[in-house]
């Protein structure tokens, strides 16, 4: 009987936590979804159909950097061979021109992490 009960309050416990996860990781995407129109979007688009100055960046975590068809990437980021993970993002977004020496994008420097999660966390909600 008490194994039932303890059985019972682990399963428990672990629905309540995962109910908790999904409002603290939307209200992480919409944080960063803030923090993108504030900081990014102004030169990149996350929506397919809208042109931007910049690559689009749906779908960017998982993608390789500098492969986006059409963009008109400088030759050190063409070349650079990794791939857009979270990490390289939180990089790139602190300082884009230490990450990658030579890219043609401006200096970003958001140095908070916390910003950085954010943008992040929004970044990666964005699949095609």
């Amino acid at each position: 009987m008490r194994k039932r009960f303890i059985l019972a309050a682990v399963l428990a416990a672990a629905l309540a936590s995962g109910a908790q996860a999904d409002p603290t990781q939307r209200i992480k995407i919409d944080a960063g979804r803030q923090f993108f129109d504030a900081n990014c979007h102004r030169c990149h688009s996350v929506e397919a159909d809208r042109k931007s100055y910049g690559p689009l960046l749906e779908g960017v975590v998982g993608r390789r950097a500098g492969s986006f068809p059409g963009y008109p990437y400088s030759k050190a980021l063409a070349a650079s061979g990794f791939v857009w993970t979270k990490g390289a993002i939180r990089a790139w977004i602190e300082a884009n021109d230490q990450l990658v020496p030579g890219t043609k994008m401006r200096h970003v420097g958001i140095t908070d992490p916390t910003v950085q999660d954010f943008i992040v966390e929004y970044l990666a909600s964005l699949q095609p």
